[in-house]
């Protein structure tokens, strides 16, 4: 069973910046904002010799229940109902405030092992809060600074003591499952704001694992979520919705927007969601023509379909949008579905791993040039100053996205519509529909040039 602590405490007592640095690295976006964290997060984190998986929690507030904080509340419950032990932190310089003492309450009540935290104790400053922070009623306070890292080994005493002992059976078959586990498919979730990616990954799921409501950019961190489909091990990642550049103003929408910029350059296969009823705007074509110049594999995911009246109309209306924008990667796959509802949603992971799978295609370079020899020949490169280009041979230098090196006389005046015209080619013939392609020329060794200067 695996060692679970979910962090919780009201808004801006350092939550974020203790799950960073548990995590080892920057995950969480973090503010001087109340209320930056509204879903909650999971890492695997290390302390000492300890291995466990953290999670990082919205703050803790009052509201009333169909409120957004309400929900975000809902989500820190179902945090701590997971979890094998809570860290409760409080602010050692703001000292105990009645909200702290409301949900010290609350976490007595649950019954589950809690650790309380008094964060921020670096320097004098906090001397007071620490003190007070004994009459919660929760054990002694353990003293840290999330943000310079002290007070860890403390902290590793107190975890340490409801950690579940660890037997060498237990540890040979954690990494067997891990070998066998394999890396997992990062699949990323993006689009406009409020368009359904986190309904979309609930429905996926099964489960209200992320918030949603009808509010616009309640998503604001990257939340990455390790799921199976089926035999595959799934990455999924949910994303703040993004807009125009010149519309993005706050701090924290411009950190969100870096985050899923981010999400994407590192993920296999991008979902773009789409509002059936205002289907890839201007804003959309640029996500779009982004993740394309990434060279990720695209689907496009159509929201809210059981709302569009007229069908037909709508599916022509995308088609002549991707043919005129998006004519460089042609056969971008789509789906229509209602997130809502479930309906059409069982097609968009089969979708997403058959084009995972042409995103990773590798061709020999036998068949490519078997393939090569009578393109060139029905339609041979231009002449460039009188003497004609000469192709010589053609190989893949890499999948993820499909690059492929051309290695010719004249490389530099090869002109773009013939690279064009062998791009085509290629995804006719081997079956390239739907992912980027990329073409690197290259030209022949010249023997006078030495390798050294």
């Amino acid at each position: 069973m695996s060692f679970r602590v979910a962090i919780v405490g009201r808004p801006n007592v350092g939550k974020s910046t203790l799950f960073n640095r548990l995590a080892g690295r920057k995950m969480a976006i973090v503010d001087d904002t109340p209320g930056v964290t509204r879903d909650r997060r999971e890492a695997a984190a290390r302390l000492g010799d300890l291995d466990f998986t953290i999670i990082d929690t919205a703050g803790l507030e009052e509201a009333a229940p169909k409120a957004l904080e309400s929900r975000m509340r809902r989500q820190t419950e179902k945090a701590v109902a997971e979890a094998s032990v809570a860290l409760f932190l409080i602010d050692a310089r703001a000292g105990v405030t009645p909200l702290d003492r409301h949900f010290a309450s609350w976490l007595r009540r649950t019954g589950k092992p809690v650790v309380l935290v008094a964060n921020k104790c670096e320097g004098r400053a906090g001397q007071d809060g620490l003190a007070e922070a004994f009459a919660l009623g929760l054990g002694d306070p353990v003293p840290v600074s999330a943000e310079h890292g002290e007070g860890l080994s403390d902290l590793f005493d107190a975890l340490r003591r409801h950690a579940p002992p660890v037997e060498a059976d237990d540890i040979e078959a954690a990494d067997e499952d891990a070998a066998d586990a394999g890396k997992p498919l990062q699949l990323a979730i993006i689009g406009r704001p409020n368009v359904g990616k986190s309904t979309l990954i609930n429905r996926l799921l099964g489960e209200e694992r992320l918030l949603t409501g009808p509010e616009a950019g309640i998503t604001r961190d990257a939340i990455a979520i390790d799921w199976r489909f089926k035999d595959t091990p799934i990455r999924l990642i949910d994303t703040a919705g993004m807009r125009r550049k010149a519309n993005v103003v706050e701090k924290i929408e411009y950190m969100s927007v870096g985050e899923t910029l981010r999400s994407v350059r590192f993920a296999d296969v991008v979902v773009l969601v789409l509002d059936g009823e205002a289907m890839l705007e201007k804003q959309d074509l640029a996500l779009a023509r982004m993740v394309v110049e990434e060279g990720r594999a695209l689907v496009i995911g159509v929201n809210k379909w059981d709302a569009v009246q007229d069908k037909k109309g709508a599916v022509k209306k995308l088609a002549d949008r991707l043919e005129a924008s998006l004519a460089q990667v042609r056969g971008i796959p789509v789906v229509a579905f209602s997130a809502a509802t479930g309906q059409g949603v069982e097609k968009l992971m089969p979708t997403v791993l058959d084009t995972w799978k042409v995103w990773n295609t590798r061709i020999p370079t036998g068949a490519l040039n078997r393939w090569l020899e009578p393109i060139v020949a029905d339609h041979p490169p231009p002449l460039n100053k009188g003497r004609r280009i000469k192709i010589r041979y053609m190989t893949q230098v890499k999948a993820r996205p499909p690059t492929f090196a051309i290695f010719a006389s004249q490389p530099e005046a090869m002109p773009e519509s013939y690279l064009r015209y062998l791009t085509n080619g290629l995804r006719q013939r081997f079956g390239l529909e739907g992912v980027p392609i990329r073409m690197v020329m290259r030209g022949p060794k010249n023997p006078y040039v030495d390798d050294k200067d």
